[in-house]
């Protein structure tokens, strides 16, 4: 398949990673082209590095290195784009205006697909001709160790595109699951409260922030505390999340 990949971020470059790594020819592009260059050089030396572990043999490392294509523009013309995954500021219209030109440029039959972590997919997709061919596939970072992915189908999204991104991400060795279109989705609806909570109890000087991660590893047995975990994300993401999901629910 051929995927491209818009924005060259964190998020950007770890899918970029997983999926040249499970075969597929990836298009990365960014509104800086400098920066497109950049994540090719770190995607690659990071494929290097899971070859140097014994997680891919050298050979493959260097052959899913090969299949990164640099583009010049985000919108530029693509016939045989399978797959456009957007990984871009979390800001609806940015998000939209992208995929307005996306739809213009690309076939029809290529389907796009948003790695917002927290817009609606139903509104970006509202912003669209044609809505039936947007829906949201939300990677975690980082994105080669964290295996499960969101897939979220909007309220127009075509029936037939949730279960072939299923198919795709469980062919890579990650875990798909199809979750509503609900602010936070699953994964970061559940989530919020182990971030508030955390900070809940920062405001009222209960623990600072090394002591409650601390509790959280050692006790709940969690990878990371929350404020590790916001670290990771982003204060920025972690924000746009919260806000969202307050948004959403009330």
């Amino acid at each position: 398949m051929r995927i491209r990949i818009i924005g060259t971020g964190v998020m950007g470059r770890g899918i970029a990673q997983w999926a040249a790594t499970a075969g597929h020819t990836v298009e990365l592009a960014d509104a800086r082209k400098e920066a497109v260059q950049d994540a090719i050089a770190f995607v690659s030396d990071m494929l290097a590095r899971a070859a140097a572990k014994h997680r891919l043999t050298a050979d493959d490392a260097a052959a899913a290195a090969q299949r990164l294509i640099p583009l010049d523009e985000p919108a530029a013309a693509g016939q045989d784009v399978e797959l456009v995954i957007e990984a871009v500021l979390e800001d609806l219209d940015v998000k939209a205006e992208l995929f307005q030109q996306l739809e213009r440029i690309l076939p029809a039959r290529t389907v796009l697909a948003t790695n917002t972590s927290s817009l609606p997919v139903t509104q970006i997709a509202a912003r669209l001709s044609d809505p039936t061919r947007l829906v949201g596939l939300h990677f975690f970072n980082p994105v080669p160790l964290m295996k499960i992915v969101e897939v979220i189908p909007g309220a127009m999204t075509r029936p037939d595109i949730p279960p072939a991104l299923v198919k795709l991400v469980q062919e890579t060795g990650h875990r798909a699951v199809t979750v509503a279109d609900t602010p936070g989705f699953l994964i970061n609806h559940a989530g919020r409260g182990l971030a508030t909570e955390a900070f809940a109890l920062l405001e009222e000087s209960v623990a600072e922030p090394a002591g409650i991660d601390r509790i959280a590893r050692d006790v709940l047995g969690l990878r990371m505390g929350p404020f590790e975990l916001m670290d990771l994300t982003g204060l920025d993401v972690t924000a746009a999340v919260i806000d969202s999901i307050w948004r959403g629910f009330r």
